[in-house]
């Protein structure tokens, strides 16, 4: 899963140089080119991880999208601008935002100032995966379908998680018998199977992405699944 950041920039060729540098890193950048677009952008990808925003932008400024972003989230937000003095850092810190840098500035920098801002995210990240509509919380055993918590027993739970980590692979029935309960285990195949439909009866929505392959078992796939 790629990190994704918001630029806010009215100044195009400035907005392509930052994209392009951030995009060769790897990330995946949405860009806007006023206030408007960047509000719009922010609130309809909840999965941004770092908004980037010029203070200076047409119809809403930099710092009126930190607000509006601020009220909703604690995303680590950088702002940018040519106005390089104490003031307005201090302005901007004040508002809520988490970094302040100044143009011109120098990219290796910029990036290391991203990358410094981000690694609570690339941390949450590991803890955390995304496919599709569904959502895992290793670190506290919790599960989302299109942001509704659904609730999981310990074996659907475990079962769930041996799917996802085995995407695209065909798995027997044997082999999850063997690996979620157990080789000792003194139960049938019947059991896997009463389990997934389980299983998928609590997904719902995300209920296809585990799909029975007839006389083997089971495989799990995220069809058309847009990146995160």
């Amino acid at each position: 899963m790629r990190i994704k950041i918001l630029i806010a920039e009215d100044d195009s060729i400035f907005r392509r140089l930052i994209c392009d540098i951030l995009t060769q890193k790897g990330y995946h950048v949405l860009e806007a080119k006023n206030g408007r677009e960047a509000m719009d952008l922010f609130f309809s990808h909840m999965d941004i991880a770092l908004c980037i925003f010029d203070v200076m932008m047409p119809i809403y400024s930099g710092w009126e999208v930190l607000r509006d972003v601020r009220e909703k989230s604690d995303v680590p937000v950088m702002m940018l601008t040519a106005l390089g003095d104490e003031q307005n850092e201090v302005k901007g810190l004040s508002k809520g935002a988490d970094d302040y840098i100044s143009k011109p500035f120098s990219y290796p920098i910029f990036v290391a100032r991203v990358e410094a801002l981000l690694r609570t995210v690339k941390k949450q990240n590991k803890e955390k995966q995304i496919m599709g509509d569904l959502v895992i919380d290793y670190s506290n055993h919790r599960v989302w379908v299109r942001k509704n918590e659904i609730i999981l027993n310990n074996k659907e739970y475990h079962l769930l998680v041996y799917f996802m980590n085995n995407k695209g692979i065909v798995l027997g029935r044997e082999k999850i018998l063997d690996n979620i309960w157990g080789y000792d285990f003194d139960g049938d195949m019947r059991t896997v199977d009463a389990h997934v439909k389980m299983l998928r009866n609590k997904l719902g929505l995300c209920c296809d992405y585990i799909r029975t392959i007839r006389g083997t078992g089971y495989i799990f796939e995220v069809e058309n699944e847009e990146e995160h």
